[in-house]
């Protein structure tokens, strides 16, 4: 017989309520095991997910969900929130096309009060949160999640600072997965925890707040006292002297695998109607041998399902090697990461070079500004970002770089369409971005050797150079190839033809030429290929050479139509006074959604069935 699993039962809150804190232990593993299983098939988040399935148990156990409101930082962590709160049927679609999201999302369920996929925002939303239910009248709760990574970034700080001003219910509960708790203040913390979150203790102090405000003589003296007594126990017995200097009332650090004592602790401090900062300790990858001995590693999973046949380079890897061999001949730059030093595939260069590799943490505008100290003073810096997360430094670039005429290399990987992460993570407004901005060199390599000569070409320009490529893999690359300088601004003419020319961006070269035949035969003629390595400046010979012999132009990308290459391409040809037609190729003004890389390509009418429909026209 099979044996009945708690979670069978649990299809909401509600139901989760129903069952002893006895029977938690239980669904907790059944909850892991779901996780573990499907990610495993089907790719996805792995290690933070398993870390905080006891916590998100203890949350929905004491509050009153959806009417409560719980806003988690990133999102990838809330895999346990979406399968107790109705969505444990459809959880093995989970950044498929058409599935659940990897990320939080406010269209998928009214329990995901809020949508993250960058990090960093929870606390200043949870502030707003708090703010519209105080200016409503209302009496629900708020409480924000926010992991060890994500509070580093400035975002959260600004916001603990205007939280602690605001005396309203506001709880904020630090992830804390990087460190155990400690043995020796251990017993200690979690007497204070019990004793400062006890409603006894909270309704004496309040009783003595009162009597001290009736006595003139001991009111300010008696309060300091007693603020400052309290005040040195938790800075002497816990690290959270920081948070109450900035007005937060800190409790912990807590177990986070302890159930029984989180859903004690939430129910003591559920009426608190001041800012608390709850310190939860959890282990990464829980329930998981392999993931708690790695859980870098097992941050994320491809899944067996998407698992290749055979070893491919990606980009990111391929980028590792290049800045990696570069540095052993010039010593006069150093890279930068925001916290993804293996995404961009710095790792190596970290082992081989870890004093010229600075991770910042999340906190993409100050690497870029950081860069701008390091440039002043001689260092070239190589800023390693993922293209959705420059997004968050645009006035950093232009303000401490551009402006001041600093030379920079930005290594912009991922940019494009990436597949399941979905909309937070397209790296598609890139090129729109830094088109607007002045000062600025834009590539977009073909193949890996292309990127490999254009950061040759950067090392040398001395100037702000941004290098843009896709994700996944990496073609015509050879590891062993001397890098050759590239004339900044010059295109390459792949394949040349008459009628239509086709002007085409970093990864649409390949599918082009790739699919040259195929159009030649279905257009009835040969077409002009143009790599336009350089996004800008452009090629002012051969766009002029475009205009003088080709009634058509069709410009394609991987990125947005509006304010993209394109968009530079018509501005340009309007001012030549160019007669032929031209198409654009590229993403319209919408948000991409999740799904396969290839398929959302294609969606996005990104193909070579779409090329040739254009052409025809």
């Amino acid at each position: 017989m099979k044996h009945k699993k708690i979670l069978d039962v649990i299809d909401s809150p509600d139901d989760l309520k129903k069952i002893s804190e006895n029977e938690l232990s239980d669904l907790s593993k059944d909850v892991s095991s779901l996780i573990k299983s499907t990610v495993e098939k089907k790719g996805g988040h792995y290690s933070s997910p398993l870390g905080v399935v006891d916590l998100t148990i203890a949350l929905h156990y004491v509050y009153n969900t959806p009417h409560d409101k719980i806003i988690w930082d990133v999102g990838h962590q809330a895999y346990s929130h979406k399968i107790l709160t109705g969505r444990k049927m459809n959880f093995h679609t989970i950044r498929q096309s058409g599935g659940l999201s990897g990320f939080l999302k406010r269209t998928e369920s009214i329990y995901d009060c809020y949508g993250a996929g960058h990090s960093s925002t929870s606390i200043s939303a949870a502030l707003g949160f708090a703010h519209a239910r105080d200016l409503k009248g209302d009496n629900n709760k708020v409480i924000a999640i926010i992991g060890d990574g994500a509070i580093t970034n400035g975002l959260s700080y600004e916001a603990i600072n205007n939280v602690g001003i605001h005396k309203t219910q506001l709880t904020i509960i630090l992830n804390d997965n990087s460190k155990s708790i400690s043995d020796s203040v251990g017993a200690l913390s979690k007497y204070l925890a019990r004793l400062i979150t006890n409603p006894t203790y909270n309704q004496t102090r309040k009783k003595v707040w009162k009597i001290l405000d009736k006595i003139p003589l001991l009111k300010n003296f008696g309060k300091k006292i007693l603020r400052k007594t309290e005040e040195s126990l938790k800075t002497f017995l816990t690290p959270g002297g920081l948070f109450e200097e900035m007005g937060l009332r800190y409790i912990g650090p807590v177990d986070g695998h302890d159930i029984k004592g989180m859903i004690k602790l939430f129910k003591n401090i559920r009426n608190i109607n001041t800012p608390i900062l709850v310190h939860v300790v959890t282990k990464k990858g829980k329930n998981s041998e392999s993931a708690e001995n790695d859980s870098i590693k097992y941050y994320s999973l491809s899944g067996s399902e998407n698992e290749l046949k055979k070893e491919i380079i990606s980009y990111s890897k391929a980028f590792g090697e290049i800045v990696t061999s570069a540095a052993e001949e010039n010593d006069n730059f150093a890279c930068i990461t925001a916290a993804m030093d293996i995404g961009t595939g710095l790792s190596s260069f970290k082992k081989k070079f870890p004093k010229r590799l600075f991770d910042v943490g999340i906190a993409e505008g100050h690497a870029v500004t950081f860069a701008s100290g390091l440039s002043c003073e001689g260092i070239l810096p190589v800023i390693a970002l993922y293209s959705t997360f420059s997004q968050r430094a645009y006035d950093n670039f232009i303000h401490d770089l551009l402006l001041q005429d600093l030379p920079f290399i930005l290594c912009l990987d991922r940019g494009g369409i990436v597949g399941a992460d979905g909309p937070t993570h397209h790296g598609v407004l890139d090129i729109s971005m830094f088109l607007s901005m002045p000062n600025i060199i834009i590539a977009a390599p073909k193949d890996g050797n292309e990127l490999r000569d254009l950061f040759h070409t950067a090392l040398i320009s001395k100037k702000g150079f941004v290098i843009r490529y896709p994700k996944g893999d990496c073609i015509d690359y050879q590891s062993d190839k001397s890098p050759r300088m590239i004339s900044v601004g010059a295109w390459e003419i792949l394949k040349k033809g008459k009628k239509c020319a086709i002007i085409a961006v970093g990864s649409m070269v390949d599918m082009v030429l790739k699919n040259y035949t195929k159009i030649s035969k279905e257009i009835g003629y040969n077409p002009c290929i143009v790599n336009a390595r350089f996004i800008k400046p452009i090629d002012k010979k051969i766009i002029s050479e475009i205009y003088s012999n080709f009634e058509q132009i069709i410009t394609i990308e991987e990125g947005a139509q509006i304010g993209g290459f394109g968009s530079f391409i018509l501005n340009d040809a309007n001012l030549a006074s160019y007669t032929g037609k031209i198409k654009v190729m590229a993403i319209n003004d919408d948000f991409v959604d999740q799904g396969n890389r290839s398929d959302l390509l294609k969606i996005c009418g990104l193909s070579v069935e779409k090329l040739i429909k254009e052409i025809k026209k």
